[in-house]
């Protein structure tokens, strides 16, 4: 629950910066009758995002019990590329995002009002399908309850609130610590995912080697114990992996991170 509210919470900040950006710029501008355009645009990306998490859930339950994995599977792999794209486009692009929104605006009022509904729906959509596809496999990849969807509810809820207190100039946040402190918590996150990706194609023979333990935890913390579920259920983490599990996720989290960090360096 811990890391899907982590992961609501940041995706929605983002679309909640692109939000404030997009509204302020228009009443500078004195085109306050557009704003409701906006939302309109706001409002599409955020069925498309939905729709898109509904047909997975239900395509993958209908899928035959020897697909279903694959699905599984391959949509958590595509997830940890999507978080890792998501964490350094947002620390290359967080300086310019501002400018580059407002000269959007800048051409869209020129041409039609409407033109802004588009403008909002192209900026939104790619941190709405983004945040669907991520939550699907992090959900998946800790628990099959509902609590990992109540902690991205509560996630993006939190986003909205803290993100309107923004707008209105009531609150003010370090976004540079916010995005390097849920960057670096995303990376293990996306590790985990990526393991749990590799489980479900070995379960069904895609990647029949390495399948030995590891290292087997299970004596220490138990599966469905109360440490079990709190450490899955925030970094996906797995008491007996498999050795391509363990591969994949240290291959993966030790040199992203690396990178990571090199990246906030320079910024």
């Amino acid at each position: 629950m811990l890391a899907n509210y982590l992961i609501g919470i940041r995706e929605g900040i983002e679309a909640a910066l692109i939000i404030s950006i997009l509204v302020s710029y228009l009443v500078k501008l004195g085109e306050r009758k557009h704003v409701s355009k906006i939302f309109l645009g706001v409002l599409a990306a955020l069925i498309v995002a939905i729709g898109l998490g509904i047909a997975l859930t239900e395509f993958a339950a209908s899928a035959p019990a020897n697909i279903e994995p694959a699905i599984s599977g391959l949509t958590s792999l595509l997830a940890a590329v999507f978080v890792t794209w998501m964490i350094f486009w947002m620390a290359k692009q967080s300086r310019a995002m501002a400018g580059n929104l407002r000269g959007q605006i800048d051409t869209a009022v020129a041409k039609s009002g409407w033109s802004l509904a588009t403008v909002a729906f192209l900026a939104v959509v790619r941190e709405g399908v983004e945040t669907s596809v991520l939550l699907w496999s992090s959900t998946k990849s800790t628990a099959n309850d509902s609590s990992p969807v109540w902690g991205a509810v509560l996630g993006l809820l939190t986003a909205a609130v803290l993100g309107y207190f923004m707008y209105r100039g009531a609150l003010k946040i370090n976004l540079g610590l916010f995005f390097k402190v849920t960057g670096a918590f995303l990376i293990v996150v996306a590790a985990g995912i990526l393991a749990y990706g590799i489980a479900e194609l070995q379960e069904i023979g895609w990647l029949p080697f390495l399948l030995q333990h590891s290292y087997d935890l299970t004596t220490v913390i138990p599966s469905d114990s109360l440490a079990d579920t709190i450490l899955r259920g925030t970094v996906a983490f797995n008491n007996a992996p498999s050795w391509l599990q363990t591969i994949g996720w240290v291959g993966y989290a030790v040199p992203t991170a690396l990178l990571f960090a090199r990246a906030q360096k320079r910024k």
